[in-house]
Order: C-alpha cells, then structure tokens, then sequence
C-alpha cells in the first residue's frame, strides 16, 4: 500500500501581534504560531487557509 503525501505549508510570523484585534491574535495562537520567526507546518485545507487570509499581513506562507 503506497503513502499519499498530504498537501503541507509552512507559516512563519512575520509582524507582532501588538496592537491587532484580539480575533486576530487568537486566530495567530490556533495556527499555532507564538513568537516572531517562529514556523509551524499545517495541512493545506480551506480552514486553515481561511484563517491564512484572516492574519496576511502578519504571516508569510510557503508551499512544501
């Protein structure tokens, strides 16, 4: 049986949160992102994408 690879991207915080909307801080913290520079790799689906769109200007994303 052969192994699907899941689509994945990576999100780096880029900006503070300082001064934001407290929505969007919190949409920050579920992607799992803390400090600045920091990455975390999520699934590419329509919800985290989502929430991709909601924080742009405070994230950069690459494709994996």
């Amino acid at each position: 049986m052969a192994k699907t690879k899941t689509n994945t991207i990576k999100i780096m915080l880029v900006k503070s949160t300082i001064g934001c909307k407290k929505d969007q801080i919190a949409t920050v913290q579920a992607l799992g992102l803390k400090k600045i520079r920091s990455v975390v790799e999520q699934q590419d689906n329509p919800q985290i994408r989502g929430m991709i769109n909601k924080v742009s200007h405070l994230v950069e994303v690459t494709q994996d």
